[in-house]
């Protein structure tokens, strides 16, 4: 094609000068934001290195008190694997009554607005508010992570059901099949394996959330951590992050073997 011809056909692609206003409008907003919230690389900068002071004072990490870790990582694990047991139980027939391919609208709104409740707020908040209802300890962190397992899968569950393809369901309703037949041999099927893949990494979520709550006082190793950092106990500190991470690796590598397992 030559230049000439080109010209006539004009420009490949439409210049879009709403999407530029809008890029341009998005980026004068975060400058504004940035200097309203005082970020400056002055503070980053100084940042680095009160950042780098407190990581040497991390090392190396204190494993003496090995007692007191190990049981707090014992109590963390319980209140992850009892939470993400309830939730998963739970969220199970909240997913299948959400399901708007499978009920009708009276029945799947009031379980789809409890699974929006669920997830309306961080679990620290459902955390201070167990916390207040039942008390200090593991409970309100169990409690806590049940509601935030519902808001999770039986999302997730509810849009993979909905997703589903509904000529099995028509041919058991055609034979005259009751609906929990139509459910198990109809509609498991085809969810299952993303029902679990979805649990495996809740449990991995809720061995992480479980450490989190525990700084407002539900149960696990959360309470430990944050009393650390308030002692200024920084080696043993870093004692604590280092199981936490090697946690949540164990959680992974078992997750993974588990999904091999049902695939």
């Amino acid at each position: 094609m030559t230049a000439d011809t080109a010209k006539n056909f004009g420009p490949a692609f439409k210049t879009n000068w709403w999407a530029r206003a809008g890029w341009l409008a998005a980026f004068l907003y975060a400058a504004y934001a940035a200097n309203y919230l005082d970020v400056s690389w002055i503070r980053f900068l100084r940042g680095l290195g009160n950042g780098a002071e407190f990581l040497a004072e991390m090392v190396p990490p204190n494993f003496s008190r090995w007692q007191l870790l190990s049981a707090n990582l014992m109590e963390t694990v319980e209140i992850a694997i009892i939470a993400s047991a309830f939730g998963i139980l739970f969220s199970l027939p909240v997913g299948l009554l959400a399901a708007r391919n499978l009920m009708p609208l009276w029945i799947t709104w009031p379980f789809r607005t409890f699974i929006a409740l669920c997830r309306s707020f961080h679990p620290v908040i459902f955390a201070i508010l167990f916390v207040k209802a039942v008390g200090f300890g593991p409970l309100a962190g169990i409690l806590t992570l049940i509601f935030a397992s519902i808001g999770f899968i039986g999302k997730l569950f509810t849009e993979a059901i909905e997703e589903i393809s509904l000529k099995p369901l028509e041919a058991l309703r055609a034979s005259g099949a009751p609906f929990m037949s139509v459910i198990i041999y109809a509609v498991l099927p085809q969810v299952l394996n993303r029902f679990i893949g979805f649990s495996s990494y809740q449990l991995d979520a809720n061995l992480r959330n479980s450490t989190m709550v525990g700084i407002v006082g539900a149960g696990g190793i959360g309470g430990t951590l944050f009393a650390a950092f308030q002692r200024f106990d920084y080696d043993f500190l870093a004692a604590i992050l280092i199981s936490i991470i090697a946690l949540v690796m164990l959680s992974e590598f078992i997750s993974t073997r588990i999904k091999k397992v049902f695939q």
